[in-house]
């Protein structure tokens, strides 16, 4: 059995879930989410729990159990709570802005690189050099700060570009100078 997919589901207050076969509705006060599940594992609600369980023991079926149960866990917490990544910037010269919703990054490069959001993500910057993105789907909040870092992402030398909080960049040494024969 599943660790993953035999845990339940606890609902919060304020979220409706809607089961219709393989179809699953969230809403909360973040917004609203709806996933297709494969046939293999079957979404039963009762009371304020969920519970995943699948259908038979073929090997696709435990293969979807646990990232069906995880999925349906990602749409109640982020119509509830919601999801958030923070990145990074380092560099001389780098810098992050917001000209109204869209994200404007000055990186170095002979022209700025705007990125506008998807449907349901906000960003904040916070003090030039730290960008927070934010929102109620997991998977588009996790894109958008892909995205996001892929405009520069850091260096092995001396560590500039975009870096998610807290990653760590393995650093390289640099050149060590002529040391031949003459």
């Amino acid at each position: 059995m599943s660790r993953i997919g035999k845990r339940p589901i606890t609902i919060p207050a304020k979220v409706q879930v809607t089961i219709d076969g393989a179809r699953v509705v969230v809403k909360g006060p973040k917004g609203e989410l709806s996933r297709d599940l494969p046939t293999n594992v079957i979404v039963s609600q009762e009371g304020e729990i969920l519970q995943v369980t699948r259908r038979d023991e073929s090997r696709t079926s435990r293969q979807m159990h646990g990232l069906s149960r995880t999925l349906v866990a990602n749409m109640v917490e982020g119509v509830s709570q919601g999801f958030q990544r923070r990145l990074e910037i380092q560099g001389v010269g780098y810098r992050a802005q917001l000209q109204g919703r869209n994200l404007v990054l000055n990186m170095g490069y002979s022209h700025q690189v705007q990125i506008v959001p998807p449907e349901g993500i906000q960003f904040t910057v916070e003090g030039n050099t730290n960008v927070i993105v934010s929102g109620y789907d997991k998977e588009i909040v996790g894109n958008t700060a892909a995205k996001i870092r892929d405009v520069r992402p850091p260096e092995p030398y001396k560590g500039k570009g975009i870096r998610y909080a807290g990653e760590v960049v393995r650093r390289k040494a640099g050149k060590t100078g002529k040391s031949g024969k003459k």
